[in-house]
């Protein structure tokens, strides 16, 4: 999967290059030497990176498009059919948005994939770029606000809290996608980041939103439950396997974050390999986030299943049988 292209916008390449011909390669004449006879060493010639995510990697966007769906799809059918008693996964409500944003994920996959036509529509483009990372954002958000907040979520005084606070977070995960949306265009059949140089700051600004959600939000949590387990003060942060999601998205956060210095020349890359490492690693780390929304609905449904076992001896004997009846008949 993926080819050795070269990479004309390398940061690297572009630096190294014009010092080298500003410094060396202006100072022939035109009629004393030809540039045929200048050596131009190793070390400024344009950087080369192995593209793995190119046209041949399509199946794999298709794939994990169709497998995102379908999981989705399967998992709110359970959470939402009539007979489901909400007392059994109090949370569900939380659960059931975490689907549909794995969902608004795996559909937006194929608009950004190589090799499809949609790549020739700025607007579906952005479209795409905007679903892309808005859903993703929501459910860092959700798993974040599930666990900041008792476990008791679907419980009858939380219903206005658990209402507002979610449209909120959807409402605050829509306009974190914008900047990433407003900054994206069409170039060579891929949907990519515009080359303008007005475009820097929001480009900047959604690897910072990147960065913050993906990397802080849960090295937040994690220390707030170290710091909680210190103190022995409260429950909260409530650790849950919704927590695994963040492995999927950590390293594209991070990636994009150096990406992002290097580009802005806060930093800079000694050599030519150290960029090709960085180009293989942004590459590795959106592979690895796409492939989340076929394990995303999984770990709703291992989450649910455990809230499931978990409160059923605290149920009313009647309630009880019902809800086994239930799981007879949806079985059935």
């Amino acid at each position: 999967m993926g080819n050795c292209l070269p990479r004309v916008e390398s940061s690297l390449a572009e630096n190294r290059s014009q010092l080298f011909f500003e410094s060396y390669a202006w100072n022939y004449s035109y009629g004393e030497e030809s540039y045929e006879d200048i050596y131009i060493p190793d070390a400024v010639a344009p950087c080369h990176s192995c593209n793995l995510l190119d046209d041949s990697s399509l199946p794999f966007f298709i794939l994990a498009s169709i497998l995102g769906i379908v999981a989705s799809g399967a998992v709110l059918l359970a959470l939402c059919r009539s007979l489901f008693h909400w007392q059994l996964c109090p949370s569900w409500p939380i659960l059931a948005q975490l689907a549909v944003g794995s969902a608004l994920f795996s559909m937006a996959v194929p608009i950004l994939a190589p090799g499809l036509n949609s790549a020739h529509n700025p607007t579906l483009c952005r479209l795409g770029y905007w679903a892309w990372y808005s859903s993703a954002f929501a459910q860092a958000l959700l798993i974040g606000y599930h666990a900041c907040l008792d476990p008791n979520l679907g419980t009858g005084h939380t219903w206005g809290l658990t209402l507002g606070l979610s449209v909120g977070l959807w409402g605050a995960a829509a306009v974190l996608g914008l900047p990433i949306t407003l900054a994206t265009d069409t170039s060579y059949g891929l949907c990519t980041l515009a080359s303008s140089r007005g475009l820097g700051t929001l480009q900047s600004t959604h690897a910072a939103v990147c960065f913050g959600i993906f990397v802080l939000l849960p090295l937040g949590l994690l220390g707030a439950k170290g710091l909680q387990k210190v103190l022995y003060r409260g429950p909260c942060p409530w650790i849950s396997v919704l927590w695994v999601w963040f492995i999927f998205w950590w390293p594209h956060g991070v990636a994009l974050g150096f990406d992002t210095l290097v580009r802005s020349k806060v930093l800079l890359l000694p050599t030519c390999l150290a960029q090709q490492i960085l180009d293989l690693a942004l590459h590795l780390a959106e592979a690895l986030a796409i492939l989340h929304c076929a394990v995303s609905p999984l770990l709703v449904a291992l989450f649910c299943h455990k809230a499931t076992h978990a409160s059923l001896p605290s149920l009313p004997l009647p309630a009880r049988r019902s809800s086994h009846l239930d799981t007879f008949e949806g079985k059935s």
